[in-house]
């Protein structure tokens, strides 16, 4: 499969696509020689675009895992600086009107978009990763308990700290966010009640950059390692990016989000201080979506990924922490009294 640049005029795409994509964002599409020749999935990335290492590249991995197993045409879409609604919604609009189904908005920030692009487009399968508020017949809402993997992140702080101080860096202060940290205190504070936590908020609004400016969250890491912590967890996004570099630079473990960040390889000179990532398996929720679509029985409503069906989790590539006996114990032993409902997780 040859992968087509992105775009601001696309040669490889029709005119139509063209015209529609220069006021909604840039592209990529791509097929296969052995393809069914129709359109398959195609997604549209929240800000921080593809390439944040984190939400938005797992998403992609989703796209990614179905173009090849079903030999379609897909399509990711960049978001604009300064977008609204109705450009979010043109841009899911376009995609529908030439075939894509289905159509996923990455991030709760499509809401609206969604919305009105499935009532314009009945016959097409749309759905919304972090959202739980669309009841429409055609919209899957794609959402995680990240509070249950954060919660086994804060588990893994409190057992690793050495100051007994750690730190939560939060992109946009948002109830999404909040339950990450939630699950996060909980979890140090069950551990260990002497381990002091700061938290702290990079923007009230997206709009401020607070998932798109690692230097955000450099500084705000900075500033919680001068305090002692010695262990800092990022629910940020792009900018959580800049949190493991403060955190590599100062010697000290950060804990990744969404994705395995110990594994990807812009992190890589950083790797050695990523102790684990509270991962949510944005690629499974993504792909699953389209394989719906292509057995014929679309998902629609609520669709959560937790701890028990296996779509929320910590990773365990870095030795240091796989090989941790006790800590693997403490994580062990905790998992299994969410799962059963024995600890309740806050997400507030």
């Amino acid at each position: 499969m040859r992968r087509i640049s992105r775009i601001t005029v696309a040669g490889a795409a029709t005119a139509s696509l063209a015209l529609a994509l220069s006021a909604c964002g840039s592209t990529s599409t791509s097929g296969s020689s052995d393809s069914k020749g129709g359109k398959g999935l195609a997604i549209a990335y929240d800000v921080g675009g593809k390439g944040d290492q984190s939400f938005n590249d797992a998403a992609y991995a989703g796209l990614e895992q179905a173009k090849k197993e079903f030999g379609y045409q897909t399509a990711d879409l960049e978001p604009t600086e300064g977008e609204t609604d109705a450009d979010k919604e043109q841009r899911l609009v376009s995609l529908a009107k030439q075939g894509y189904d289905p159509v996923i908005g990455v991030g709760y920030a499509y809401a609206a978009a969604v919305k009105g692009a499935a009532e314009k487009f009945p016959k097409t399968t749309f759905g919304i990763v972090d959202d739980a508020t669309i009841n429409s017949k055609n919209v899957a809402d794609l959402v995680f308990s990240e509070e249950q993997a954060s919660y086994l992140a804060g588990v893994a702080a409190a057992k690793s700290t050495k100051s007994n101080v750690v730190g939560f860096v939060g992109g946009v202060d948002i109830p999404l966010i909040h339950k990450f940290q939630a699950g996060f205190e909980q979890g140090v504070k069950d551990t260990n009640p002497k381990v002091k936590v700061l938290s702290q908020y990079l923007t009230q609004t997206a709009e401020e950059g607070g998932f798109s400016s690692p230097d955000k969250g450099k500084t705000a890491a900075e500033g919680q390692i001068e305090k002692k912590a010695d262990v800092v967890y990022a629910a940020a996004g792009l900018s959580g990016q800049g949190v493991i570099e403060a955190a590599a630079a100062k010697k000290v473990w950060a804990i990744g989000v969404d994705s395995d960040q110990y594994k990807q390889e812009a992190l890589a000179k950083y790797k050695d201080f990523i102790l684990t990532s509270a991962m949510k398996d944005v690629a499974k929720a993504v792909y699953n979506l389209a394989k719906s679509v292509e057995d014929g029985k679309p998902e629609t409503g609520i669709v959560r990924g937790d701890l028990k069906t296996g779509e929320v989790s910590l990773s365990d590539s870095n030795p240091k922490f796989a090989d941790d006996a006790e800590l693997q114990e403490a994580i062990k032993t905790a998992k299994e009294k969410i799962i059963s409902g024995e600890i309740k997780v806050k997400s507030s």
